[in-house]
């Protein structure tokens, strides 16, 4: 479900996604939604929600207890998940899937670009990651995550065999950039037996996520003198919208009358799909 720009202002996607699952008649094992979420299948292996700002954490917590099988999961852009305009997940988003998705092998939390913190704990995400001891892969673009965070994760996860850190620059591993202690040498020992290691700088050119530039903080005074100026947080996925009545485009129905509406402004192609 991505790439539906030129439907979005024709048919609701939540409702295709619904239909797509439930058709599915419990054998769904892969679902990814872009600004279109629904996935309720037990057998599910696979899920990735890209941009999906309609989850809260309570309905993120409720959600993933149904899938025991869950293997792969993606959680991009999705800022109801976020703690704050760092964009750290909750810890609880963490414990939760500790407890339900005991086979989860590959994990992405990516993010539409970096932000350098001056406060705050950037390892937040980190932190939560190395409980996720059975990680084959990892993909966390534009992360604040810093050498110790990366230094937990490659710790505490044995079985990694992907890595994944494009544009998370507070990982330097080049160089003396750690005050002398050689943080950047112990790291880049720690990730010789990655088989596939893509690094801060590398090119996000085949990332599946447009990347945009890094935003840099200088100091904390400039970022305080900003907020005195312009103290209205600003988020980039927060869009003004005019009100509409109309739910069948506005907002997520389950009801089976407007599940069978889709197919009558879909392409031909697509009905054969669904």
């Amino acid at each position: 479900m991505r790439g539906n720009a030129d439907l979005s202002s024709r048919i609701n996607r939540q409702g295709i996604a619904c239909d797509a699952v439930r058709r599915s008649a419990g054998q769904c094992e892969a679902f990814c939604g872009e600004y279109a979420g629904d996935a309720g299948d037990p057998c599910l292996k696979s899920l990735r929600l890209i941009s999906c700002d309609g989850i809260s954490l309570d309905e993120f917590a409720e959600l993933i207890t149904r899938f025991p099988l869950l293997e792969e999961l993606e959680l991009s852009e999705c800022p109801e998940l976020l703690v704050d305009c760092s964009g750290s997940l909750y810890p609880e988003v963490y414990e939760v899937l500790g407890r339900a998705c005991p086979q989860l092998k590959h994990f992405r939390m990516n993010k539409q670009y970096f932000q350098e913190q001056k406060w705050g704990n950037n390892d937040a995400d980190a932190e939560g990651i190395a409980a996720m001891h059975e990680l084959r892969s990892l993909q966390l673009v534009a992360n604040d995550l810093t050498n110790k965070g990366l230094a937990a994760i490659l710790d505490n996860c044995p079985r990694l065999e992907s890595l994944d850190i494009r544009h998370c620059f507070n990982v330097k591993m080049d160089g003396d950039d750690s005050g002398g202690n050689g943080e950047g040498t112990l790291l880049r020992e720690k990730c010789a037996r990655i088989k596939t290691l893509r690094l801060p700088n590398d090119s996000t050119h085949d990332c599946h996520l447009e990347v945009q530039s890094p935003r840099f903080a200088r100091t904390e005074e400039e970022i305080r003198r900003s907020w005195s100026i312009s103290p209205v947080y600003y988020s980039p996925w927060l869009q003004d919208s005019e009100e509409d009545d109309d739910d069948f485009c506005r907002s997520p129905s389950r009801y089976e009358a407007d599940l069978d509406r889709y197919e009558k402004v879909l392409p031909r192609s697509m009905r054969t799909f669904l």
